[in-house]
């Protein structure tokens, strides 16, 4: 068996809506495509015998059990595949249960495709299936804890931490879109200019001052103790003098911390003597040159977390300890604890491992014991100097318990410092006493503090502390999102972009498109090339300045990586014809269709839907989406423009010349289609075809008519605007289109435009495109032969596993089924192409030149095009 491709799909795709985040792995299973497991002796006892727990996977039987009664009866190899990169996930942490096998038409070849949390582990988890598979086939022994630990691995390296994850979690919730931005705990939060980041739990309003402030130790001891908030007494110090100073004016027992330490880290509690006091300022200048020296405060380690001055939880910390039974070692204990099914590897699970550190040597040492100690029945010791869960620690939740003059205090507290999201870290017996009267003082107060602790306590009530940051970020009333319109398509998806992007900027909005020429901010291209996937989506969403998002959503990225968006306001499907078929596993008219569609499902349920009426599978898919649906056509009496009619439902045809909105038998005419340039005097019905879309798509999103007619009317095509779409260069004694066109729609518009050009000849350059089906080249061939007197076929840069003689063989092919006596000669290379058409040129002549690759021609054209004007400048 081998893996042909793999790749983690981000977004709304062909398998699921829903379900975004996808791996799809496609499969030769070679050999084993003759071998179901059935066939394969022990193959099932294997398997239950390394994962067990595949038992709960019921399958299509619908019971426990059923995925290993399927194998009994006989499943193919790639269905085991899937099952066993789910459950290893599962087994990892990362509870997983969606997935998908299916053959492709290529025997033997099939998609299987399965859900992950952490796209790297979902790699590697389909890589390492067919590993296992293998190894169960041919009876070989395989470490499945080594794979499931290195899965756990991947996912600490990778994921969003707890507390990131838990706003990212709260954000989905309330479907709020997120993107992550880089590879840390950087996130953002909605799109464009509504778009809010955050990063661990500092967010975008999270003034640096303050956490400037909070980061050093001694000037928030310093501001609180001056608003007469209870602080530790003590001094900073950098040498041995300094800290025999303090001691002498505060008594043991001390703590020592480096002035800029965090979590902790360089931290000693509880020092009594002068050798330990010593020890313990070196360990805290590891991390500072300046260290705290302060009055040890007895009692319990509370943390309370404040967000948008409002305290929200409060927890007691409790450093990581086991208790004695006289019978078990320190080391047993410690075992047992990390036993507990609430522990985990990093952040899996409530708490963590318990690891075995200089720390804990340190405080064993302290006690004179080793890991080989039994302690008393009963005993506490404790394995580490802070409470951190990080490092072991475990919460008990005693928010309900808190004083009202403590909540006050802890309030006071974050405006004082000044943070948004603020941990107060609290030495007290009790949290139910004002502080003032139980002796308790404020340790420390953290600018970007944990929520794990509030979140899943060890004890007690869990708090949803992620809630009141997106409430903070987004109080009610503020939108988190932009209008965002898709438009996919075979054919007019750029033209349509581009027409409903003028319209939208016209109308006062700062509005960033894609299309297959570049992405674009106001008019603006900030990158240059085929930007049609997701990632080119995403660049648009992330822009802070747009307000606006209109998106070319080609079948390439879609089927590559997912739609690069959850959801759209509106959705405008432009026809679907016949292209790039036999690619991908997209083989016919329904194939394409599945794929256009995902953009439609997308589609908020409130928002609409836009089809042409026109095109046959376009209309095929109307029941079958879930939001409005609205639809256009160059006929009025088209059957479904008629029935939509009867209904009341909104339209947009093309009648009496006139591009018209119609509601039941309500018409509100936009203008004449001869006026809007786009439509070349309404010569380009394929171009009207574009208006129609544009119009209708802008109507629905509710710009006015007369807004959307003076928009129309000021969108003038050029090579800069709308580069290969229709593209006309004047000459003294002829003319040169270029054009887009490279499939038979395609070609089969441009020979309806020119229809409607007078020409004394009319001169076509074609080429054939390598990746498409044999019909279609020879289908672009007939249709050339129709339309052209004199034909130049030339090569494509990117021939795609085919031959020269291949493509063009198919074309000539083409062209003699046309059934005109049509010259034609092979020129390879487009510039000498154009250049030889140029030189033919008579007087009247129309040169059209059709290619999928255009800024080579349009350069050539225009440095004609400047040539022959400076000639008429001299002559003049």
């Amino acid at each position: 068996m081998k893996i042909e491709k793999i790749q983690a799909l981000r977004g709304p795709n062909i398998w699921s809506i829903r379900r975004k985040k996808l791996v799809q792995m496609r499969l030769d299973l070679e050999e084993m495509e003759n071998y179901p497991t059935n066939k394969i002796d022990g193959f099932r006892e294997r398997i239950q015998k390394l994962i067990p727990s595949l038992i709960t996977h019921r399958c299509s039987e619908g019971v426990e059990g059923g995925f290993f009664h399927r194998i009994e009866t006989g499943t193919w190899m790639g269905h085991v595949i899937e099952h066993i990169a789910l459950e290893i996930q599962t087994l990892a942490g990362m509870d997983v249960g969606f997935g998908r096998t299916r053959e492709t038409k290529s025997p033997g070849i099939y998609n299987v495709v399965f859900n992950y949390i952490e796209e790297n582990a979902g790699i590697y988890a389909g890589e390492e299936a067919v590993k296992i598979a293998q190894a169960l086939i041919d009876d070989q022994e395989y470490d499945i804890q080594a794979c499931i630990h290195k899965l756990k691995e991947i996912r600490e390296r990778v994921r969003l931490g707890p507390s990131t994850g838990s706003i990212v979690e709260e954000a989905v919730s309330r479907r709020i879109p997120w993107i992550r931005l880089g590879t840390n705990s950087l996130v953002q939060l909605g799109y464009g200019v509504n778009q809010q980041r955050f990063q661990a739990t500092i967010t975008g309003k999270t003034s640096s001052i303050a956490v400037d402030i909070a980061c050093n130790k001694e000037l928030t001891k310093k501001m609180l103790h001056d608003a007469a908030i209870p602080v530790p007494i003590g001094d900073l110090i950098i040498d041995e003098e300094g800290l025999n100073d303090v001691i002498r004016r505060i008594g043991y027992p001390i703590v020592l911390k480096p002035l800029d330490g965090n979590h902790g880290k360089g931290s000693s509690i509880n020092v009594n003597d002068w050798e330990a006091a010593k020890i313990g300022l070196e360990h805290a200048q590891k991390y500072s040159r300046k260290v705290i020296v302060e009055k040890y405060i007895t009692g319990y380690d509370f943390r309370v977390l404040v967000i948008n001055n409002k305290m929200v939880a409060a927890a007691r910390r409790v450093p990581a300890h086991v208790v004695g039974d006289s019978e078990m070692t320190l080391q047993q204990l410690i075992d047992k604890e990390n036993s507990d099914p609430r522990r985990g590897y990093g952040h899996e699970n409530v708490l963590t491992e318990i690891e075995v550190d200089k720390d804990t040597m340190e405080l064993l040492e302290k006690l004179h014991y080793t890991l080989e100690t039994v302690p008393q029945k009963g005993e506490i010791v404790y394995l580490k100097s802070t409470a951190n869960l990080s490092t072991g620690g475990t919460s008990i939740d005693v928010t309900d318990m808190v004083h009202p003059e403590n909540i006050t205090m802890a309030e006071r507290v974050s405006k004082i410092i000044g943070l948004d999201v603020c941990g107060i870290d609290i030495m007290a017996e009790n949290l139910t006493q004002p502080l003032k009267e139980s002796g308790a003082a404020i340790i420390e107060v953290n600018a970007a503090p944990g929520f794990r602790m509030h979140l899943a306590p060890s004890e007690g009530l869990p708090r949803n502390v992620a809630a009141p940051v997106v409430d903070m970020l987004y109080p009610p009333g503020k939108p988190y999102t932009i209008p965002i319109i898709a438009v996919t398509g075979t054919n007019g998806k750029t033209t349509t972009t581009r027409l409903i992007s003028h319209i939208v900027k016209s109308n006062g909005y700062r509005v960033g498109f894609t299309t297959s020429d570049g992405i674009y901010i106001q008019n603006t291209m900030l990158t240059k090339g085929d930007t049609t996937g997701p990632l080119s989506a995403e660049f648009v969403l992330k822009d802070p300045t747009v307000e606006f998002a209109v998106l070319e959503t080609a079948r390439g990225g879609i089927l590559r990586s997912g739609l690069g968006f959850s959801q759209c306001d509106i959705g405008v499907l432009t026809n679907i014809e016949e292209d790039h078929l036999g690619l991908n596993d997209i083989h016919n008219l329904k194939d394409l269709t599945k794929v256009k569609r995902v953009v439609l499902d997308s589609v908020k349920k409130n928002g609409w839907s836009v089809l042409n009426a026109d095109n046959e599978y376009s209309m095929k898919i109307m029941n079958d989406i879930d939001s409005n649906i609205a639809i256009f056509s160059m006929d009025e009496n088209n059957p479904h423009i008629v029935k939509f009619a009867k209904e009341g439902r909104i339209t947009c045809i093309y009648e009496e010349g006139f591009v018209t909105i119609k509601k039941g038998d309500w018409k509100i005419r936009i203008g004449k289609a001869k006026d809007f340039p786009i439509t070349m005097e309404g010569k380009a019905r394929f171009m009207i075809e574009n208006v129609l879309a544009a119009s209708l798509a802008s109507y629905l999103y509710g710009f006015g008519i007369e807004d959307i007619s003076n928009s129309l009317r000021t969108f003038i095509p050029s090579a800069q605007l709308t580069p290969g779409r229709l593209n006309i260069f004047k000459f003294k004694s002829f003319k040169v289109l270029i054009d887009f066109a490279h499939n038979p729609s395609g070609y089969e518009a441009i020979e309806d435009y020119l229809k409607n050009v007078e020409a004394t000849k009319k001169i076509g350059i074609i080429s054939g495109v390598g990746d498409r089906r044999d019909s279609d080249i020879r289908e672009c061939g007939k249709i050339a032969g129709r339309m052209f007197d004199y034909i130049i076929i030339r090569n494509e840069k990117h021939l795609r596993g085919r031959t020269e003689e291949e493509i063009n063989g198919l074309i000539i092919d083409g062209i003699n089924e046309a059934g005109r006596d049509v010259s034609y000669e092979i020129i390879p290379k487009e510039i000498e192409a154009l250049k030889h058409a140029m030189g033919m040129a008579e007087d009247g002549t129309f040169i059209t030149a059709l290619s999928d690759v255009i800024s080579n021609a349009i350069d050539l054209v225009q440095e004609y095009q400047a040539r022959e004007i400076l000639e008429d400048d001299k002559n003049s």
